[in-house]
């Protein structure tokens, strides 16, 4: 039996959960959010708690459970707390401004990289820090690796585009290695 999937998921108050015949939809404080329901799974949901259990015992169905168990828990997490994502903008010159639901980037190239958001996503941006917030945890993700994306952080200087809890390894330059 899964770990992951046999553990029951707590539906918090204020969320609402829907089992339909094709998708779970999530509605909480943050928003709406569905997933889609493997058809290889039962879906049960009583006193609070869902929980998803497997209809037959092949590889397949063994391999979906603990994946489906951990979509619809991250559904539930982010109509209620919601995800971000922080990405610093390190370089002379470098700048992030967002304009409604534009990201605009200076970062080294002879014009602007405009970016426009998905609905869903929002972006705020202090200094050189740029923190995209959002109910979908691969939506999030997906931006922000779209992002950093247009001008990676380098190892010689570190200028780029890095997540903030990302650590850049450092290389020493050519008369670095010198004695």
């Amino acid at each position: 039996m899964s770990r992951i999937g046999k553990q029951p998921i707590a539906v918090p108050s204020g969320v609402e959960v829907k089992i339909g015949t094709d998708v779970v939809e999530v509605k909480g404080p943050k928003g709406t959010i569905s997933t889609p329901i493997c058809s290889l799974l039962n879906y049960e949901l009583a006193d609070g708690h869902v929980v998803i259990t497997r209809r037959e015992e092949t590889r397949q169905c063994r391999a979906q459970h603990g994946l489906r168990r951990t979509l619809l828990a991250n559904c539930i997490e982010g109509v209620t707390k919601g995800f971000s994502k922080s990405l610093e903008v390190v370089g002379v010159g470098y700048r992030v401004a967002v304009k409604g639901n534009m990201v605009e980037l200076s970062v080294g190239y002879s014009h602007p990289v405009i970016i426009e958001l998905p609905e869903g996503i929002k972006a705020s941006a202090e200094g050189q820090v740029l923190t995209l917030t959002g109910v979908n945890k691969e939506l999030v993700g997906e931006m922000a690796a779209k992002i950093r994306r247009i001008r990676k952080p380098e190892p010689y200087k570190g200028k780029g585009i890095k997540y903030t809890t990302e650590t850049i390894r450092r290389k020493v330059g050519k008369s670095g290695g010198k004695k």
